[in-house]
């Protein structure tokens, strides 16, 4: 049986409780089932950063989409617990900006907020504010074929936390940007979820950046994933990136959670 629906707030309840969740797609031609994602079960904390990293291809961007609403389990359920009627209750941020090309930053921004029905004035004050946020005020009125990659993912990070999302779902959002961009928009981004409340699950390839921005990590197993570990990542916050990298308990957690990854990263491929 599987529950999608979102539940009314109850005291000392996880945000997110997902219990076995299994998906499976029908194979081209054969009609086969393929399953992706292997009774998968996950508690996550209200205003946790959740990072999840496995082997290309093992479901994990699978898993979001499920949580998005946009792909049906094949069994077990989830549960994502609905605290406030005035915020949606999920977002999602794609690898890449996903923006639409044919509307400035402004509006970009301020799209979530629109399909809600917000007011104009209300929601061009907060869209603003969110563009400063990420530093691209003078941009507020460009288009993104005039802006850099790094300034278009500003531009998706933005618009996500600017709805307001209780969950913010991200599938490698800094996928495809260079390491310096990397680096400088990942502190943005520890800079903009500090305070927010915002639960976050973030999909990753990279060890460095889960272990750089998350509370928790998930080693997902090749497909069909199963999890193979859930390791605290206790560093102090605020957390500054590069003295981060520096610390020789960064190094030894890499080396552990590489050593467990690798042979599912070879059985993958």
């Amino acid at each position: 049986m599987t529950d999608q629906t979102a539940q009314p707030a109850a005291p000392n309840t996880a945000k997110i409780v997902i219990r076995d969740l299994s998906v499976a797609f029908a194979e081209r031609g054969s009609g086969a089932l393929l399953p992706v994602i292997d009774q998968i079960s996950l508690s996550v904390a209200d205003g946790e950063f959740i990072c999840m990293v496995g082997p290309s291809g093992s479901g994990k961007t699978t898993l979001l989409r499920v949580l998005d609403g946009l792909q049906a389990p094949a069994g077990g359920s989830f549960v994502i617990r609905h605290d406030h009627a005035d915020r949606p209750l999920t977002a999602m941020a794609f690898q890449g900006a996903a923006i639409f090309p044919w509307l400035t930053v402004l509006d970009n921004v301020g799209y979530g907020l629109r399909a809600r029905n917000m007011p104009f004035v209300e929601r061009n004050r907060i869209a603003r504010e969110w563009i400063a946020r990420v530093g691209l005020a003078r941009f507020a009125d460009a288009y993104p074929h005039e802006l850099s990659g790094g300034m278009q993912q500003r531009v998706g990070l933005a618009r996500a936390f600017a709805s307001n999302p209780e969950v913010l779902l991200m599938d490698e959002p800094f996928g495809a940007l260079d390491e310096q961009t990397r680096l400088i928009l990942q502190e943005l981004l520890l800079d903009l979820w500090q305070g927010s409340h915002t639960t976050i699950l973030f999909v990753t390839h990279s060890i460095d950046e889960a272990l750089t921005l998350g509370d928790k990590l998930i080693v997902l197993s090749a497909r069909p994933a199963r999890i193979l570990s859930e390791t605290a990542i206790t560093f102090p916050r605020p957390r500054d990136v590069l003295t981060l990298r520096a610390d020789p308990r960064f190094g030894e957690l890499f080396g552990s959670v590489w050593s467990l990854l690798r042979s599912e990263v070879r059985s993958g491929t």
